[in-house]
């Protein structure tokens, strides 16, 4: 059973800001590394954002230009992985996941036998 549940997607205008969620269960969030992908309609999915969660060290995209924030709450034994997406462009358009993730050098991948596979995403719609 996929233990990750993505939301906070929707349609917002170009310029706008959306705030994604993503709620882990089971063994999830005992990765080092947690992060943030896309894919868009005909396109591979790709790294978004990561951090490191013993100390909040994160990494983004060069194609996030400084717009987005990621970050994690802890309350008790429930953790929340945050995107904070600011100055949204159309060419954000795609469905969100979050997963554990891997850092190689400066290269991120998605690690999804942690939680089971992908959580169903969610969608991000910037029109223009």
């Amino acid at each position: 059973q996929v233990q990750l549940v993505e939301s906070g997607g929707g349609l917002v205008q170009a310029g706008g800001s959306l705030r994604l969620s993503c709620a882990a269960s089971g063994r999830t969030f005992s990765s080092l590394y947690m992060g943030w992908f896309r894919q868009a309609p005909g396109k591979l999915r790709e790294f978004v954002a990561g951090i490191r969660r013993i100390d909040s060290n994160t990494d983004y995209a060069d194609f996030v230009q400084g717009r987005f924030t990621i970050s994690i709450s802890r309350d008790g034994d429930k953790n929340t992985l945050y995107l904070q997406m600011n100055k949204l462009k159309p060419e954000d358009t795609a469905v969100y996941y979050c997963n554990a993730a891997v850092k190689a050098g400066t290269t991120w991948y998605a690690n999804p036998a942690l939680a089971n596979g992908w959580g169903q995403g969610t969608q991000v719609t910037v029109s223009s």
